[in-house]
């Protein structure tokens, strides 16, 4: 009897102990979407935008998450660097940082566009916010100078901090008619789930390094 009842204590204090743990762990991920347009969903509904088809992709696959959209049209890199405090809040177990295409349209510096990455990245990593970096790179048209100096931009910042990395968001779409909006620019509902199909792997790469961190 007193051996059953050693035995029941030491039990229940090994699940006193592991259950906080196990809450942690179940509890849903809180992802933030930290962009511009093309994640904000332009000109779209909010269920059919890039955070909300995510979530809904992934929660198809058995992964409890909950994403949140931080995208503002028209935002720059250092537009988001301006945002970060109130736009990741607390609690935030990852990031999908997707910014620099207006940076791009508008022919700002590349090294100021680094700069507020850099600097959002860096922001996050002492939060312990796991990151994704969402590529972009930049149009013919801006010549051989400033392609190089931009693109460049994103791989290296995704090697020197070690950071899970999507090449470029608008892989599959850009400048298909059938996947995006009349300007020829922002994706259309259809281009939204290309992007979100293609990108679900790094996703999942993310939501691992969460899990691991746990």
């Amino acid at each position: 009897m007193v051996q059953r009842l050693l035995a029941s204590a030491v039990v229940g204090c090994i699940l006193a102990a592991v259950a906080p743990s196990s809450q942690a762990e179940n509890r849903p991920l809180k992802i933030v979407v930290l962009g511009d347009s093309l994640t904000a969903g332009f000109q779209l509904p909010a269920a059919a935008a890039f955070p909300a088809r995510l979530e809904l992709a992934l929660k198809a696959r058995g992964f409890a998450v909950s994403i949140a959209n931080a995208g503002v049209s028209g935002d720059t890199a250092s537009g988001g660097l301006s945002r970060v405090a109130w736009s990741v809040p607390p609690g935030t177990d990852a990031v999908i940082l997707e910014l620099g295409a207006n940076d791009m349209l508008r022919g700002i510096d590349p090294k100021v566009t680094r700069a507020s990455l850099e600097s959002i990245i860096r922001m996050l990593k002492s939060r312990s916010v796991e990151v994704l970096l969402a590529g972009m790179r930049a149009a013919p048209n801006m010549g051989p100078e400033y392609r190089r100096a931009f693109d460049a931009i994103y791989p290296d910042l995704a090697a020197s901090y070690g950071l899970v990395f999507y090449p470029f968001f608008l892989d599959g779409i850009v400048t298909d008619p059938k996947f995006n909006l009349g300007d020829g620019i922002h994706p259309n509902q259809a281009g939204v789930d290309v992007i979100v199909a293609r990108i679900l792997p790094k996703t999942e790469e993310l939501i691992a390094r969460v899990r691991a961190h746990r």
